[in-house]
């Protein structure tokens, strides 16, 4: 597989938030979203084998891995990866931008997927894969991040229009008002969790955090 990074930290998003967290960070994306906060993972990375993976996850001490990039899913290896780690007792969090076929993982053991729907401020709107979202399952998590009034409106029509199992996650950009996101999902009732990058929060952006 082509790697970016193996580090060691707390889960900052989704359901596992604050939670002890072996990351493997994949290298390579097909999106090029305006915001994104890890463009250093569109290189090429460094081949790493599937066992040296695990023998270095090893020593996090945690059963917990998030799969992310990067684009996972870009990565041929990745189900192999995840089969095994599910295998060993993990479960692993793979985190995608939702532009590619999700239905490979959803028999792996121990997995959450963890689906981007990518809202106007990305630029990468039209991209969305529409079809993953009604196979998620309600341990998974739709996630939309949200820099303004135009993502707000837009994600709300995507629930409508596309009603999902799964969690929901509105998430602030980070840098954005995430105050008054808050207000607008608390005035319109909104069934959905906002909620902040812990990581980001505890740390602020750094890589490997």
């Amino acid at each position: 597989m082509r790697i970016i990074e193996v580090f060691h930290s707390v889960q900052g998003e989704g359901p596992l938030t604050g939670v002890r967290t072996s990351f493997i960070r994949t290298a390579r994306c097909n999106l090029r979203c305006v915001w994104c906060d890890t463009p250093y993972s569109f290189g090429p990375g460094t081949e790493r084998s599937i066992p040296s993976l695990l023998r270095e996850i090893r020593g996090h001490r945690t059963r917990n891995v998030c799969l992310t990039g990067g684009e996972p899913l870009l990565q041929r290896e990745s189900v192999d990866l995840v089969q095994r780690l599910g295998g060993a007792g993990y479960t692993t969090v793979i985190e995608t931008g939702g532009s590619l076929d999700v239905h490979p993982y959803l028999a792996l053991p121990g997995v959450v997927l963890s689906v981007d729907v990518k809202c106007p401020s990305s630029q990468m709107e039209k991209r969305n894969r529409w079809e993953n979202l009604p196979v998620l399952r309600v341990t998974d998590v739709v996630k939309f991040v949200i820099k303004d009034r135009r993502d707000y409106l837009y994600a709300k029509r995507a629930l409508r229009g596309h009603p999902v199992a799964a969690q929901v996650v509105f998430q602030p950009l980070w840098g954005s008002d995430a105050g008054q996101l808050a207000d607008w999902v608390l005035r319109d009732r909104l069934d959905v969790r906002t909620m902040l990058q812990e990581h980001k929060v505890l740390w602020g952006d750094v890589r490997g955090r």
